[in-house]
């Protein structure tokens, strides 16, 4: 018989720390589509909804697919936002019977009345369908996965990669595991453990350290074919949860005592590793004068504003960074981006070819990289926001930045500024490209991103820095952030695992 599975695609990575609330407009305005509109939208694309359609070709299944919705990390999650997307979900279930279910989730998400967003949205729906529907459920390795969510649902998979390019490998394991269960040749259970730590794990970089320790462990656990997944999370530690930090979970038949064992040991490494740190983040005049002095080369350098990235909820608006290069006088600069709606709409309201004077970023929190700056600069480009991503971690999904602009200072060689006005970090090309700037022709090139910058700007780059530009997403963490997490943890208490 034809079985019928859902799928939705349900993904927010909650930064507690930021004031910037996530309410149902947010996830309108980055990606939000129902139903018939989902398969115009994924198929054929390298995205975990684009393996969906093929798994189900392959297997026969009647999908159904409610709804697929993310937006910008930020902060909390409305009760009105979540409710609303949980519900369409909830609602798919009312029709003919479901069989399984693929859900693809962050992991970090937290909600106004929920620290546990993911457990809560798996709690509702195991309530509508009871024990014995199979559910796998994707994550971003950046997930704090819960006890709840490892009992709630039969399979957890997260990403292997940071940049996160396995989106569409990962969801089709999802599917295959589903499969097998459906043919009564696996019966998944999930086990997790866990140590009392916020942070660990290289913050999930897998190039190297201990990450990539343990992904290549799995790797060769797996292949022995004796257990299903193993998967590895570092965690968000930019969320005041009770259950922030590292964790890992196994997927085996039943209750295997393997599962228990296996995510114990591996934890173990984890713990013994979490001082490692695998980068090095240099202030901002260091930066600007290896900007200066590389003026002429044939490559860019790629500067990364670490501490403002909007892929971990940072505000996209500090002006640390594009304040040094224009002190400086720097040449032959793209710079994505500022993120500022009201500036956007001066530049719109000018026009391409005029010259505004205007107040650029800083307007969120100027405590956090620095405070607005004023320009008089040229309206060079504006567009609609809107291209396809086709880089590594886009598979040809659409992008929606909103109205954005380019900004012009010092002429044709001067400093070209992307100002956007729904936030997001620069990890494609088309970043650039889709507002005229090609990025392997500039002498500099800055992002506001941590790590998902380099599957696309590593290979154009002469050299890549990371700056500490005093922002948000900064990895200085203190006790006095943390009030609800789980005490005694690491580093803040004398703790043993």
């Amino acid at each position: 018989m034809t079985k019928r599975v859902l799928t939705a695609y349900f993904m927010h990575e909650t930064n507690t720390f930021s004031k910037v609330p996530t309410p149902l407009e947010a996830f309108q305005k980055r990606a939000f589509y129902h139903e018939n509109e989902i398969p115009e939208v994924y198929k054929s694309t390298r995205s975990a909804m684009g393996a969906m359609f093929e798994a189900a070709e392959k297997y026969g299944w009647t999908l159904v697919h409610p709804v697929s919705a993310s937006a910008n990390p930020s902060g909390l999650v409305t009760d009105k936002a979540f409710d609303t997307v949980a519900g369409m979900i909830l609602k798919a279930l009312d029709g003919p019977k479901v069989d399984g279910m693929v859900l693809h989730l962050h992991g970090a998400m937290v909600v106004d009345s929920h620290e546990d967003g993911e457990g809560e949205l798996l709690r509702r729906i195991r309530a509508r369908v009871g024990p014995d529907v199979p559910i796998m459920v994707t994550l971003d390795l950046h997930a704090n996965v819960t006890q709840q969510m490892a009992d709630l649902a039969n399979a957890l998979i997260a990403f292997r990669t940071y940049p996160h390019i396995d989106a569409y490998e990962r969801s089709w394991q999802a599917c295959d595991l589903l499969q097998k269960t459906f043919q009564g040749k696996a019966k998944p259970k999930t086990f997790i453990a866990t140590r009392p730590m916020i942070h660990g794990l290289d913050m999930g970089r897998t190039q190297r350290g201990p990450m990539r320790v343990l992904l290549d462990r799995a790797d060769a656990i797996e292949a022995e074919g004796k257990i299903h997944l193993i998967s590895i999370c570092s965690g968000f530690t930019h969320s005041d949860i009770r259950d922030v930090g590292p964790t890992v979970t196994v997927t085996v038949d039943g209750n295997d005592p393997e599962g228990k064992k296996i995510a114990e040991a591996f934890m173990d490494y984890a713990w013994e590793q979490r001082d490692y740190v695998g980068i090095e983040l240099l202030p901002v005049a260091r930066v600007i004068s290896m900007a200066k002095a590389g003026e002429g080369s044939k490559k860019p350098l790629v500067i990364a504003d670490y501490t403002d990235n909007p892929g971990g909820g940072g505000y996209g608006d500090s002006t640390a960074v594009l304040k040094g290069l224009i002190d400086a006088g720097c040449k032959n600069v793209g710079f994505h981006a500022i993120c500022d709606p009201e500036a956007v709409q001066q530049g719109i309201k000018a026009g391409v070819g005029k010259t505004v004077k205007l107040k650029l970023g800083g307007k969120t929190d100027p405590n956090f990289g620095g405070p607005p700056i004023d320009l008089e600069a040229e309206v060079a480009a504006l567009t609609d926001g809107k291209f396809i991503a086709w880089g590594p971690m886009g598979g040809g999904v659409r992008r929606d930045y909103g109205p954005c602009m380019v900004l012009r200072l010092g002429g044709l060689n001067g400093i070209e500024i992307i100002v956007i006005t729904n936030n997001g970090q620069g990890n494609d090309l088309g970043n650039f490209t889709s507002m005229g700037i090609d990025p392997t022709r500039k002498d500099t090139v800055v992002v506001k991103s941590m790590h998902h910058f380099r599957a696309a700007f590593e290979p154009i780059a002469r050299e890549v820095v990371l700056v500490d530009s005093r922002s948000l997403c900064s990895e200085r963490f203190s006790k006095d952030m943390f009030k609800k997490v789980r005490r005694p943890v690491w580093p803040f208490d004398n703790v043993t695992a």
